[in-house]
């Protein structure tokens, strides 16, 4: 784990296509590093077996998100086979201004309405070795038929089809490696001369009198 000197976090879009790892690789970048979080998600569809409100979602009414909605609420909105999903803007601005990272986990139109109001967003997207080892992540979950399966494999390419729209790219061939990528994004991105000059101020100024 590497420590985050105080500063605004950074806020970074993560997308892939279905069976690419995202979900385990965040799960696994955020409890490796310090001052980052998962943004958690308002939803109108019904809470499921083992979730919690308020920490796998926030489960609203429909009526509820659509006031939200109605207010600008969100940074992000999707309506996902009738049920509706928003990223809060106030929460995500409130956990940037504490100095907090925040990683949404997004698809890429969400990204893309992301990126319209905070322009500074950092995108990564996450891409499979193979369409073969694609078609085997999709499989081997033994949850669905043939024939769902190549619908997801269609949405899948139109997915990544958007990858040129991030600013890095991450292929999750070797578990670790993937990880270490995105550690080292992390890194890198905390490092920028306009923020460690931000956090190193008053070293600056010592080191220049």
């Amino acid at each position: 784990m590497f420590e985050k000197q105080t500063g605004r976090g950074i806020l970074y879009t993560v997308s892939a296509p279905s069976g690419a790892g995202k979900t385990s690789l965040v799960t696994a970048l955020v409890d490796s590093t310090a001052d980052i979080c998962v943004s958690i998600s308002h939803t109108t569809r019904s809470i499921r077996p083992g979730e919690v409100d308020g920490l796998n979602y926030h489960f609203v009414s429909r009526e509820r998100f659509e006031t939200m909605l109605a207010e600008n609420a969100f940074l992000e909105h999707a309506d996902v086979f009738g049920n509706l999903y928003g990223t809060s803007q106030r929460w995500v601005e409130a956990a940037l201004a504490s100095g907090q990272d925040v990683i949404l986990e997004i698809d890429w139109q969400g990204a893309q309405q992301v990126r319209r109001l905070l322009p500074e967003t950092v995108g990564i997207f996450i891409l499979p070795p193979s369409r073969e080892t694609l078609r085997g992540r999709l499989t081997g979950r033994g949850q669905d038929d043939p024939a769902v399966i190549e619908r997801r494999l269609a949405e899948a390419r139109e997915e990544m089809s958007h990858y040129s729209e991030s600013h890095y790219l991450v292929i999750n061939d070797h578990f670790d490696t993937a990880l270490a990528d995105l550690q080292a994004i992390i890194r890198a991105e905390r490092l920028r001369l306009l923020r460690q000059a931000g956090r190193q101020a008053a070293l600056l100024k010592d080191l220049l009198a």
